[in-house]
């Protein structure tokens, strides 16, 4: 269906920056977005909706959660079957909190932050093998990941709590420079993104009245990136306007 389209997997795709994301890539005609959710009726319903808008592209689902291994091993098979090939991956599935105490919510979020993204990159490496295009890899990050940020009191980064979100966004920023020194031999582009504070359903203070910035003004760099716009900053944090420091 998608052969001669740019085939991009998105996970965490059915609200917040994924669905924006996947909106915007489906302004191009050339474009084929496979939306991944955890939820089937979340993600089906997503994709009905962006189905309503008529954009150029074409949407479909694919139901992936990515702490669970069984899960993506079955995505994987699904996009093989379908298509034999991915041509961008964009690891946006994330969660900022989880119930517990200290030690349950540092390791559900680094589950889901750090081992799900490593272990997608993984298991989908075979068909971004395939691609007859530059495969790409984001990596959807966070400033507050930044070592050398939160250090330093001057920087917005350096108040924001939530100590195990900033430790998992800290080691997807490592699973990042891995992936960049795995496959940038092989011609691949990998890159984590901060969107910055931005409206999504990633925590209750994500909210424009508490400053969050727009959706599309998070998600939006990133179609640039796929594009290959800043494919000279490959294996770098990259925000916006620029970069964040390790």
């Amino acid at each position: 269906m998608a052969i001669n389209k740019t085939i991009t997997l998105i996970t965490g795709a059915n609200g917040g920056i994924g669905f924006e994301l996947a909106a915007q890539l489906l302004g191009d005609a050339s474009k084929h977005v496979l939306l991944g959710s955890r939820s089937f009726e979340k993600g089906e319903a997503a994709v009905k909706e962006l189905q309503t808008r008529n954009l150029p592209g074409s949407v479909e689902l694919v139901q992936i959660d990515v702490t669970n291994e069984d899960s993506i091993n079955a995505a994987v098979k699904e996009v093989e079957v379908k298509h034999g090939r991915l041509d961008a991956l964009v690891n946006n599935a994330a969660i900022a909190d989880a119930p517990g105490t200290s030690f349950r919510k540092l390791n559900e979020v680094f589950r889901t932050n750090v081992a799900g993204p490593y272990a997608t990159v993984e298991a989908f490496a075979p068909l971004l093998e395939k691609s007859t295009r530059t495969p790409r890899i984001v990596n959807v990050s966070s400033g507050g990941g930044s070592i050398g940020l939160r250090l330093d009191p001057s920087n917005a980064f350096y108040t924001l709590k939530g100590d195990q979100y900033r430790v998992s966004k800290a080691g997807l920023n490592m699973v990042n420079a891995c992936q960049a020194v795995e496959y940038g031999p092989k011609g691949w582009k990998v890159f984590s993104f901060c969107p910055g504070f931005t409206v999504s359903n990633l925590g209750p203070h994500n909210k424009v009245e508490n400053g969050a910035k727009p959706t599309s003004e998070g998600a939006g760099p990133m179609v640039g990136i796929l594009n290959g716009e800043r494919d000279s900053e490959h294996g770098l944090l990259l925000k916006a306007d620029g970069q964040w420091p390790w």
